[in-house]
């Protein structure tokens, strides 16, 4: 019999999760184990890098379980990773130095802030594409040689090594034989350098990251490393792997210049395909690298919205209004119309397009009569809010958006996926299968394992689940934004 199947391993913010796709791009089996958060201090989010391991063993050999599949009927493994979180470990153990700094931690701010002030953005805007932010996985690099005793020096000696969570995966599967990093997870590293897809020495000095810590960048596709047989009882090639946001791209089908895909899942990252050209945002989008493939890069704009899903989460753990986050859209649907109640979660700052990482949250509008109801919907409404920004943002650097393909944990709401089409003013897509960060990683390996000839036959996998239509008038429309941008506003740090 074909080797027809795709190990995904999926390893995100909050859970790891593994699925097994065929060779049509359907879901056949999956595990999920959930991932907990670690919060030192404010502003300070952590996980520990051995919990992740250990549920990745765990949730492969659960998929294969449920699959009724062994190993050694796998064709490959793809990766897809929460992005930007890092990891340093001991080249000779394995075992990590310390705790994994997570996307969301703002513990460099003051570093980001101190080389913005010496007049460093603009280089590392121009040979990066991103902002000096302390999102970025290169600054917490930094930190840990800097607040870990000896590191730095065993750093130096080439001791150690450092990565983000798909390049420590990778190194555990294969048994400390591959230290590599896709270039789409590289590109968020403050350090490379996107047009040539090599690693930038004069960024390297300035943020103060030795070259020997660093991984080999290479394709998203192809041989990148064989799994371990005693890790899922059989050698399995590892074919595929990508950031979560890029993978989730590639599932999307948005392979031409022009597409655009919004994730909604903790946060929520939408990108737009710009081609094999890496176009300057006038408007304080990220530009990334969407996937490399036999050495090609493809590019994106990107905005990045750090607070979405964990909104909601925070209606349920923080304020405990309602019981689980399911419960969200029924206590939302009992809000007044017109309440004029604006949630802005900047928990951990404002991602794109303000990019203020002192930026606080806030309820604004509040009014005697409001209650549980107008609090459920704002949260859900400044989700499309932030959504908005994003796309006007790309509109303003020239792209042209017909309609908005959507995936994630959160678009099987349908109403708000309505009020999400009515908020931007552009029809919502959501595709059949919602899980298209993992489909992403499985595509990427299938088309490495021959399952799929090219990206264009990918495409012809992906199947339409239901179209959401603006039914709002406009001018409605841009009145409720307009309290939004009033809400932001107030929040701003300056």
């Amino acid at each position: 019999m074909p080797v027809r199947h795709i190990l995904a391993i999926d390893q995100g913010t909050t859970s790891t999760r593994a699925i097994v796709f065929d060779d049509t791009g359907r879901p056949v089996a999956s595990a999920q184990k959930e991932l907990p958060q670690i919060f030192p201090k404010p502003g300070w989010v952590e996980h520990d890098p051995e919990e992740i391991w250990s549920a990745t063993v765990e949730v492969c050999r659960g998929a294969l379980a449920q699959a009724k599949l062994d190993a050694a009927s796998l064709a490959g493994i793809g990766i897809t990773n929460q992005r930007e979180t890092t990891v340093v470990w001991d080249r000779a153990t394995g075992k990590p130095i310390h705790n994994a700094i997570v996307w969301q931690d703002r513990r460099t701010a003051d570093r980001c802030a101190a080389l913005k002030k010496a007049g460093h953005e603009k280089l590392f805007t121009d040979r990066t594409g991103l902002l000096l932010d302390p999102y970025f996985s290169g600054t917490k690099i930094a930190w840990i040689l800097d607040h870990v005793a000896g590191a730095r020096a065993a750093a130096e000696k080439g001791a150690l090594a450092a990565g983000t969570i798909e390049c420590f995966l990778l190194w555990r599967l294969t048994g400390g034989k591959v230290h590599a990093s896709d270039a789409t997870n590289a590109s968020r590293s403050l350090l490379l350098d996107i047009r040539n897809g090599t690693w930038d020495v004069e960024l390297m000095k300035l943020l103060d990251v030795p070259g020997s810590l660093l991984p080999k960048v290479v394709d998203c596709s192809g041989g990148l490393g064989v799994a371990d047989a005693k890790i899922l009882g059989a050698p399995v090639p590892i074919l595929g792997m990508a950031g979560d946001q890029q993978a989730a791209t590639v599932g999307q089908a948005c392979i031409k210049p022009g597409m655009v895909k919004a994730t909604y899942g903790t946060g929520c990252f939408a990108l737009l395909n710009t081609g094999s050209i890496a176009v300057h945002s006038r408007h304080r989008l990220l530009t990334t690298i969407a996937y490399q493939i036999d050495g090609r890069r493809t590019y994106a704009l990107e905005g990045s919205i750090f607070i979405a899903g964990a909104a909601v989460q925070w209606l349920r753990d923080g304020l405990a209004l309602i019981e689980k986050s399911a419960d969200v859209e029924k206590v939302a649907a009992g809000a007044r119309e017109g309440h004029g109640v604006y949630m802005v979660p900047a928990f951990v700052g404002l991602g794109a397009p303000h990019w203020d990482p002192e930026a606080r949250g806030a309820i604004l509008g509040l009014t005697r009569d409001s209650g549980p109801g107008e609090i459920a919907a704002a949260t859900l409404d400044s989700v499309c809010y932030q959504t908005r920004d994003l796309l006007e943002a790309m509109r303003g650097d020239g792209a042209q958006i017909d309609e908005l393909r959507v995936d994630g944990g959160m678009v099987v709401n349908d109403p708000l996926m309505q009020r999400l089409a009515d908020t931007v003013g552009t029809p919502v897509e959501r595709p059949e299968v919602t899980e298209t960060t993992a489909l992403g990683a499985a595509f990427l390996a299938g088309l490495a394992a021959g399952l799929w000839p090219s990206l264009e036959a990918l495409s012809r996998t992906w199947v339409l689940d239901r179209a959401f239509r603006p039914a709002e008038d406009s001018a409605a429309r841009d009145r409720r934004y307009a309290g939004w941008k009033d809400a932001v506003r107030r929040v701003r740090s300056s």
